[in-house]
C-alpha cells in the first residue's frame, strides 16, 4: 500500500507560476510510474503529465512547454512545475502512483489549484 501526500496548490494569476509536490510513503520500494491528473468542475479526470522509474515523460497536449513533471527516487517526491498558467488549468490536481508488479494504482486527496484573471 501505497499513501501519497499532495502539497503546493492555490491560488494564482493568469500567467503566474505553482509547484505541486506529492510525498508517497508505505510500499515505496514498489512504485513504478508516477503522474499528476486534474478534474475541473464538470469535467472528468484526465492525465497532465506522468514519468517513468528510468524519466520517461509524457504530457497531455494542453501542457505541453509549460509544466514540467519530475521525481526524485531517493524521496519518493514527484513534482510538477506549472508555468505560465492559464484559468483553463483550474482543477482539483490529483497525484497517481502505480505500483507492485500488478500496476496497482494509488490516489493522494488532491490540491486545489485555481488561476485567476
Amino acid at each position: 500500500q501505497v499513501q501519497l501526500v499532495e502539497s503546493g496548490g492555490g491560488l494564482v494569476q493568469a500567467g503566474g507560476s505553482l509547484r505541486l509536490s506529492c510525498a508517497a510513503s508505505g510500499s515505496i520500494f514498489s512504485i513504478n510510474a508516477m503522474g499528476w491528473y486534474r478534474q475541473a468542475p464538470g469535467k472528468q479526470r484526465e492525465l497532465v503529465a506522468a514519468i517513468t522509474t528510468g524519466g520517461s515523460t509524457n504530457y497531455a497536449d494542453s501542457v505541453k512547454g509549460r509544466f514540467t513533471i519530475s521525481r526524485n527516487n531517493t524521496k519518493n517526491t514527484v513534482y510538477l512545475q506549472m508555468n505560465s498558467l492559464k484559468l483553463e488549468d483550474t482543477a482539483v490536481y490529483y497525484c497517481k502512483v502505480l505500483s507492485g508488479g500488478g500496476l496497482i494504482p494509488s490516489w493522494g486527496q488532491g490540491t486545489q489549484v485555481t488561476v485567476s484573471s
